[in-house]
């Protein structure tokens, strides 16, 4: 076994420290936030929260938890996003698979139509006249299509595609598979790297996403969290003050916004473990030819 030259162990040393300085300037904003959600108001005010909380406080997160509106709109986000990364997956995959044929006619007008939708978009008030037309005001449809199809998930599982061998599905077909079955049976079960890095871009946006549901959601109980945590923090439940009032909150401003930082971001930390082992591959996989 050939022995490291020294260069190279310097490089390995400074290439260490630096990676490590990088992964904690990356998680002292979360250890603060997280240090700041269970502070008590004048501990935050003043400055003396940084890695610890300081005069532990738990007042905010029972404000939250207290309210049964909480929770209603905690399930209609994970509907909202379940229903919405499953329609988001299965139509990106289509147009992706479509795309990568090289002998598809008309191709290249359908990346063109795809490209141009990331510079041009039809506008607000356009956009909530169509969705108010077509009737899917109020349901889990007017968070979902609109908002389908990704262009840049789109492309990077289109260049996926283009990698995979021809081979392979050439000898689907000698095997008699129709176009869908070499999909499903073949093309699909080799994409799991990209396809879970697409799982995870589409929820994380649409759980996050607020501006959509604010837009097209009339009713207080089919709101996802995010809009009743925006209410919180302006001093309303967004459960028709069926919980905390102005009164409780005033008492806990200082970090009601940790608080909602914390209660977001919480299901997608949990979840990406599961998917990030993946998730450096179906990026590379799917950006770099060769």
């Amino acid at each position: 076994m050939v022995k490291p030259s020294r260069s190279y162990r310097v490089f390995q040393g400074v290439n260490g420290v630096v990676l490590t300085l990088v992964v904690l300037v990356t998680l002292y904003p979360f250890v603060n936030i997280l240090a700041r959600s269970f502070s008590g108001e004048r501990q935050i005010r003043a400055g003396e929260v940084t890695l610890l909380p300081k005069g532990f406080n738990l007042t905010t997160y029972e404000i939250v938890f207290q309210d049964s509106m909480f929770w209603r709109n905690y399930g209609n986000t994970v509907l909202y996003t379940v229903v919405a990364t499953a329609v988001a997956m299965v139509l990106t995959t289509c147009y992706a698979y479509v795309l990568s044929k090289k002998n598809l006619k008309g191709r290249g007008v359908l990346v063109g139509i795809a490209v141009f939708t990331m510079f041009f978009t039809g506008g607000l008030i356009p956009n909530y006249i169509l969705v108010t037309s077509l009737g899917l005001k109020n349901s889990v449809w007017a968070i979902a299509l609109p908002n389908a199809i990704s262009v840049f998930n789109l492309l990077v599982m289109k260049a996926f595609f283009e990698n995979l061998p021809a081979e392979l599905e050439e000898a689907a077909q000698i095997d008699g598979l129709s176009t869908y079955g070499t999909l499903l049976r073949i093309v699909l079960p080799l994409s799991k790297a990209v396809m879970a890095t697409m799982v995870l871009f589409y929820s994380v946006s649409f759980w996050n996403s607020w501006f959509s549901a604010f837009l097209y959601m009339d009713r207080t109980d089919l709101m996802p969290v995010t809009v009743y945590l925006r209410n919180l923090i302006q001093g309303a439940t967004g459960g028709g003050n069926a919980g905390a009032g102005t009164e409780q909150l005033s008492q806990v401003g200082a970090n009601i916004q940790s608080v909602t930082i914390v209660l977001t971001a919480l299901p997608i930390l949990c979840v990406y473990p599961f998917v990030q082992r993946y998730f450096v591959s179906g990026v590379m996989l799917g950006a770099v030819k060769g």
